[in-house]
């Protein structure tokens, strides 16, 4: 099997390399974050602080990220937010592992990193089209969201084993050399695409300009209902301890493997997705069947009688998860002109992330009325009805097909092999 065109790429590999290990490390340190707040607390309530603080910083400040990605260097932004994430991690390892620690210290670099990583998140996805050609766009972020799935099962597996050897100082350590790392990789990028200069306005009339694009792109906009049909209606992992303990009885044991299941079925598809991305003409009709398939196994999910069933149902949405949230952030990424993706790629980020938030309030308050299975069966319609809205009337979603014009293409295409850097842009330069 030939090596795709993605995977040549010196500097993407890099890249890659560098996220997929931060990756690791931040979703080891939210791991060690939550069991250390209750450790400290014994409390349930104290320990839902850590995603309150996570929500409050992603939602506050995503806007502001994306503004400043559109008026400097991205790769500068980037190990700014890379440093500052290591700074905290550094200061919670020394405050943890001499014993000082206390729940509000934990929460509040909970809020700090997260706020690093509003302004990371829209720079290191706008990065991308700098380091690949236009076309190759949906390949590499189909490499890169696996990733993410990658870490969430090696990260907390990682986290657990480094508190039993010797408390989550450990981790804290780890995450720090993970954040170090990254800004090391991005020093050594060569990229030839210059930041594109931005217009002297403010930073409120950069995020404005940023809303009015997406108001004015109906791809954009409805990829976003879409993320958020599933997300929020869907926020099935909120209700994977009471399925667990309450429904299928298999107690802690069976959680952890629900819980790693999604991420399971995300990477066992990779291949699947990258084949799609990079070889289907019709996405947009891949993109509805995934979501309206990601439905019914929520459905099958609250309803299955054994155990096997619901590991199967829960490995299956993250299989229609990774291919849908691939279609819909390469789109996003293809449809927007360079000046613009930092901030569009940031109100993105507060449909993608904050959905999730939202969702897990929404049904969790949801289902502590009606129980968790009728909860999640009423939330699985949700993406059914949504998306088969789109696939029954003619729409710029349906009819998307993911392929780049040739003129677009030879305009955006950045020469990987270059063994010159790219000059940086002057101080005080957009």
């Amino acid at each position: 099997m030939s090596v795709p065109q993605v995977l040549r790429n010196r500097d993407f590999n890099l890249y890659w390399t560098g996220v997929v290990l931060s990756q690791i490390g931040t979703r080891g340190t939210v791991a060690a974050n939550l069991y250390q707040v209750y450790q400290l607390t014994d409390s349930i309530a104290y320990t839902g602080l850590v995603g309150a603080a996570q929500a409050v910083a992603l939602l506050v400040l995503s806007p502001l990220g994306g503004a400043l990605a559109d008026r400097v260097d991205r790769r500068r932004l980037l190990q700014a937010a890379q440093a500052v994430a290591m700074l905290v991690a550094v200061v919670l390892a020394w405050l943890t592992l001499t014993d000082r620690a206390q729940a509000w210290h934990v929460v509040l670099s909970v809020a700090l990193t997260t706020a690093a990583a509003t302004f990371d998140q829209p720079a290191r996805q706008a990065l991308i089209p700098a380091l690949v050609p236009r076309s190759q766009i949906g390949q590499a972020i189909a490499l890169l969201n696996p990733s993410r799935e990658l870490a969430i099962l090696v990260g907390p597996l990682l986290a657990g084993l480094l508190i039993a050897a010797g408390g989550p100082g450990l981790m804290y350590v780890l995450d720090a050399a993970s954040y170090g790392l990254l800004v090391a990789v991005l020093a050594m990028l060569r990229i030839p695409v210059l930041q594109p200069a931005a217009e002297h306005r403010s930073v409120l009339g950069s995020i404005v300009e940023g809303a009015r694009y997406i108001g004015h792109r109906p791809l954009i906009y409805n990829l976003m209902a879409l993320d958020l049909s599933a997300t929020v209606f869907s926020a099935y992992r909120v209700l994977l301890p009471a399925l667990a303990v309450d429904v299928l009885h298999v107690g802690a044991t069976g959680y952890g493997v629900l819980s790693a299941a999604p991420s399971a079925g995300a990477l066992l598809a990779t291949y699947s997705v990258f084949r799609t991305v990079e070889r289907s003409r019709r996405q947009g009709r891949v993109l509805l069947v995934s979501t309206a398939l990601y439905g019914g196994a929520a459905l099958l999910l609250a309803h299955s009688p054994v155990f096997g069933l619901a590991v199967l149902a829960a490995g299956l949405l993250g299989a229609f998860d990774a291919m849908a949230t691939t279609i819909r952030h390469a789109a996003v990424q293809i449809d927007t002109p360079d000046e613009l993706r930092g901030r569009v790629t940031a109100f993105y980020q507060m449909s993608s992330r904050g959905g999730p938030a939202i969702g897990d309030v929404v049904v969790g308050a949801f289902a502590n009325l009606v129980g968790p299975v009728v909860a999640l069966t009423v939330g699985a319609f949700g993406p059914l009805i949504v998306a088969g809205s789109f696939w029954l009337r003619d729409n710029v979603v349906r009819s998307y097909t993911g392929v780049v014009p040739a003129d677009e293409e030879v305009d955006d295409a950045p020469e990987p092999t270059t063994d010159v850097p790219a000059p940086q842009p002057t101080p005080g330069s957009s």
